[in-house]
């Protein structure tokens, strides 16, 4: 069976085909995150995937939960991936989505782990620094992570910045083992 990854590539591209010759990158964005949202729930995720549930009906019930909330190309995205049995794919589909809107738009998402909440300044002021380290406009998403001891690592990409307390003893211990 084939990885989720490489299922989803297909559609990823096509959405955003669509969606950046019509100049709709946000609405898909929005779209895909509501439809990602209502397939993991394990109620709607167990329904859709009872074989004696249709395509139509399962796409229906997609349809029906996010009513008002799905452009008709929306509409015609899920009932294609019902059709298929692509359903269960669809967070994948909005992940590479997002890496292609965001390399559109110039921007890097970084993980931010710190050790300690951060305040709004401090987060603005460590965006800023990204920003020029990196060239490109950042989105950063924040999380605490009380077994760092101090300090903040960040993930951008495959690049790691690691400037918590753990990883400078870490090289410590390394340069005394020497």
């Amino acid at each position: 069976m084939a990885e989720p990854s490489t299922i989803a590539r297909p559609y990823a591209a096509a959405v955003f085909a669509l969606a950046d010759g019509a100049g709709k990158l946000a609405e898909w964005s929005a779209a895909l995150a509501n439809l990602a949202a209502v397939v993991e729930d394990a109620r709607v995720r167990e329904a859709v995937s009872d074989p004696n549930l249709s395509a139509a009906q399962a796409a229906g019930l997609l349809t029906s939960i996010l009513a008002g909330k799905l452009s008709g190309d929306a509409q015609n995205l899920v009932r294609v991936l019902a059709e298929n049995g692509r359903l269960d794919v669809l967070q994948e589909i909005r992940t590479q989505y997002e890496a292609l809107k965001n390399e559109r738009e110039g921007v890097v998402e970084a993980e931010v782990i710190s050790a300690f909440a951060m305040s709004a300044a401090q987060v603005a002021d460590l965006v800023s620094r990204l920003e020029k380290k990196t060239g490109r406009k950042v989105k950063a998403r924040v999380s605490v992570d009380q077994n760092l001891i101090g300090g903040v690592k960040v993930v951008l990409g495959d690049k790691v910045i690691d400037g918590t307390a753990r990883a400078r003893l870490g090289a410590l211990e390394a340069a005394l083992k020497a």
